[in-house]
């Protein structure tokens, strides 16, 4: 299969590359490069003859254009977004540009592709969204497929817009598409903004160990490989028109997360007095906090097959293991544009 990946030097989007290289899959890689983004995630298959870099913007729809005329992918897998809540509170103009323009811009530049081709059947759009977009659970019960929308933040209410134009465009243009919404992913080549990696690096710096809150917020943790299995799977498998609740059947608050966290760095790179945990500090709440994320995942196990295969304490060992001998790889971001600064506070 011929696959067109946006986004594909981020987080998950890299893991997806070099995940599809390696079952042979030829990949496009379509990224535009922004603060987030890093090469070197997918250094390891880029002189791979199956691997093409495309450096464009998916808010520039006559590269798009230009990029499926020239590649005539089987398949696209739409990851490119912004992410971070936090930087949504501050500036969510960019979130919608890019969630949202740039997601109809996707639509669009594929749907003119689908049909110059003749409306080929095997043609797939998956589009990989968050479960964000459902708002927040209380104390009990789990997100389907089936729960209605109710974004709290700037990045949810953008992420949720572009599923419903994923949706539009198979209901009214008939486009092939497939959707996914999944867990809090975790693992390498994380960006230092998200919970785990800033916990990994400021434990190794010796500073505080931010939580907001009072670190009872619960999500459902996925380890990043296992997700981009479940992806590929998706967009091979999946059936057109429906979506797939993707989530790592690991929940824990966050303050758990981090004291599990800092356990794993005592046992691997051990303070010379008391453990991490004696840095753990509770900080001001992000605005419109959710409480609770939790992943009913029985459709994509009952129809696919599939589960996650890493347990969260073994995936967390993976990612505080690799953070250690990759530092050469996050020393070099420390300087990026609000990396290492609270975000999200001027609500």
């Amino acid at each position: 299969m011929r696959i067109l990946v946006t986004g594909g030097c981020g987080f998950i989007g890299s893991a997806v590359v070099r995940l599809a290289v390696a079952r042979g899959h030829e990949v496009i890689n379509l990224d535009a490069l922004t603060y987030a983004a890093c090469p070197e995630n997918v250094a390891e298959v880029a002189a791979s003859p199956l691997y093409t870099f495309e450096h464009a913007d998916i808010r520039d729809r006559a590269a798009l254009d230009r990029i499926f005329a020239a590649h005539a992918p089987d398949a696209v897998m739409h990851l490119a977004a912004e992410s971070h809540v936090d930087r949504s509170i501050d500036g969510p103009g960019t979130f919608v540009e890019t969630n949202i323009t740039g997601t109809y811009n996707m639509l669009e530049a594929a749907r003119a592709h689908w049909t110059n081709a003749g409306t080929p059947g095997a043609f797939r759009f998956h589009h990989i969204s968050t479960d964000e977009v459902y708002g927040s659970l209380g104390a009990e019960g789990q997100f389907t497929e089936d729960t209605p929308y109710d974004p709290h933040s700037p990045y949810a209410a953008s992420k949720a817009a572009s599923d419903h134009l994923v949706r539009a465009w198979h209901e009214t243009y008939g486009l092939p598409v497939v959707l996914s919404n999944c867990s809090n992913n975790y693992g390498p080549c994380q960006f230092p903004e998200k919970l785990i990696p800033v916990v990994i690096l400021n434990a190794l710096a010796g500073t505080p160990l931010p939580i907001y809150g009072d670190g009872a917020n619960v999500r459902d943790w996925l380890y990043v490989e296992d997700h981009a299995d479940a992806l590929l799977l998706v967009v091979e498998k999946g059936t057109v028109g429906r979506s797939y609740n993707i989530g790592g059947e690991s929940e824990r608050s966050n303050l758990e997360l981090v004291r599990t966290l800092c356990g794993i760095l005592d046992a691997l790179r051990p303070k010379v007095r008391g453990s991490h945990a004696d840095r753990i500090t509770f900080v001001t709440d992000r605005p419109g906090h959710d409480a609770r994320y939790a992943i009913d995942p029985s459709r994509i196990r009952d129809e696919l097959g599939w589960r996650p295969s890493v347990t969260l304490e073994e995936g967390l060992k993976r990612t505080v293991q690799w953070y250690l001998d990759n530092e050469p790889w996050w020393r070099a971001l420390l300087d990026r544009e609000g990396v290492g600064t609270r975000l999200g506070v001027t609500a």
